[in-house]
C-alpha cells in the first residue's frame, strides 16, 4: 500500500498524475508484479471490508467482469494488476461564454471544451461537465443561435470555401489509397506508440525527447511512402479512417514532444526528470511557464510557431501542490 505510505492524508485518493508516477516508481524500483513484473496491485479487499461486497459490486461489477474476461482472474478474490498509461492530450478547444468555438455554429461540450491543458483530467469531472453542458446550457445557447438564422439561405455546396475543403479532403484520401505500400496502418501505429511510450511517457527528459524528435519524422515519411490502406473510398472504410487518424497522430506526436522539450518544468501530467523536488515531486516554474502554449502549424518539416496564452489568476494564487 505504497500510496498510503507516501500520502497518508489521501492514500488512493491522490490525484491521478501523482498516483501514476508513484506506480511507475514502484515498478522501476523492482517491486512490479505479474509475469513481466510491470504492474502493481489494485486491492479491493479493504474496501469490501469497509463498505461491503454488495456496494463494491454495484459500483464496479462491469469493470470487474471485463477484467476477469481478459485475465481469467476474479478481482473480488485476487488483486487486480494495473499500470498507468499516459494522457498525451488533456486539453480542449477554446469556447466562448455560450460554449461556441471560434467556428460559428460549432459548439463544444464536455471535457473537449477545457482549453487549458490538464484542466479536464486533473481538476474536473468530464462526465459531470458533459451532463451539465448538455442538459443546462446547450438547449438555451444553440436554440438562441439558430433563431438568428431563421430566414437565411443555407450555404450552397458550390460555395468556394466548401469546394476548397472538399477538394482538400478528396486529395488526402486519394493520396493515402494510392500509396499501396508493404506495411499496415497498425504497424505504423505500433511503431509510433513505442517511440512515445519509451521517450515521452509519464516521465520524460531532454535526452529522451530529442530521441523521439529524431525518430518521428523518418517514421512519418515511411508511412506516406509505404503504408498499405485496404479497400476504397466508395463505402465505409475503417482502414482508411484509421490511416487518416494515424497520419494525424504522427503530426501530433511530434508537436507534443516539441512542446514537452520546450517546457522546462514539471507540471500536472508533464513530468521532466530534470525538474523535480528532492522527494520526487513535480517542480513547476511559474515565472517562465504560466501560460498555455498554442502552437501554429507552419508546414511539414518546418518548426511550428509558439503563441503564448498567459494564465491569469485574479482570485487565487499559484502555489505548489502537496499531498503529503
Amino acid at each position: 500500500y505504497y500510496l498510503e505510505r507516501l500520502y497518508p492524508s489521501y492514500g488512493n485518493l491522490a490525484p491521478r498524475d501523482i498516483a501514476s508516477r508513484a506506480a511507475k516508481r514502484a515498478v522501476d524500483s523492482g517491486r512490479g508484479v505479474g509475469p513481466l513484473k510491470n504492474g502493481v496491485y489494485l486491492d479491493f479487499a479493504t474496501a469490501m471490508a469497509r463498505i461491503g461486497f454488495d456496494t463494491v459490486w454495484e459500483r464496479y461489477s462491469n469493470l470487474f467482469e471485463m477484467y476477469e474476461r481478459i485475465t481469467g482472474e476474479d478481482p473480488y478474490v485476487v488483486p487486480m494488476r494495473i499500470y498507468p498509461a499516459v494522457h498525451y492530450t488533456m486539453g480542449g478547444l477554446w469556447v466562448d461564454y455560450n460554449l461556441m468555438s471560434n467556428v460559428p455554429g460549432l459548439y463544444v461540450i464536455g471535457e473537449a471544451n477545457f482549453a487549458d491543458q490538464g484542466a479536464n483530467r486533473l481538476g474536473a469531472s468530464a462526465l459531470m461537465q458533459g451532463l451539465a453542458d448538455g442538459y443546462f446550457i446547450l438547449p438555451n445557447t444553440i436554440s438562441d443561435y439558430l433563431a438568428g438564422l431563421l430566414g437565411t439561405a443555407p450555404v450552397p455546396t458550390d460555395d468556394p470555401v466548401f469546394k476548397a475543403a472538399e477538394a482538400d479532403v478528396q486529395e488526402r484520401v486519394r493520396s493515402l489509397l494510392a500509396v499501396n505500400g508493404r506495411y499496415s496502418v497498425d504497424h505504423f501505429h505500433r511503431e509510433l506508440g513505442k517511440i512515445m511510450w519509451d521517450n515521452c511517457g509519464m516521465a520524460r527528459s531532454a535526452e529522451s525527447l530529442k530521441k523521439a524528435l529524431s525518430e518521428i519524422p523518418p517514421l512519418r515519411e515511411e508511412f506516406h511512402r509505404d503504408v498499405r490502406v485496404l479497400g476504397d473510398d466508395r463505402s465505409l472504410n475503417q482502414s482508411l479512417e484509421k490511416a487518416g487518424r494515424v497520419s494525424d497522430f504522427l503530426e501530433l506526436a511530434e508537436l507534443i514532444c516539441t512542446d514537452a522539450l520546450h517546457r522546462e518544468e514539471s507540471c500536472g501530467g508533464h513530468f521532466r526528470v530534470e525538474h523535480q523536488t528532492e522527494d520526487g515531486e513535480a517542480l513547476r516554474d511559474d515565472e517562465h511557464f504560466a501560460y498555455v502554449g498554442a502552437w501554429e502549424f507552419t508546414g511539414v518539416g518546418s518548426q511550428p510557431e509558439l503563441h503564448k496564452e498567459p494564465l491569469e489568476f485574479e482570485y487565487v494564487h499559484l502555489a505548489q501542490r502537496s499531498y503529503k
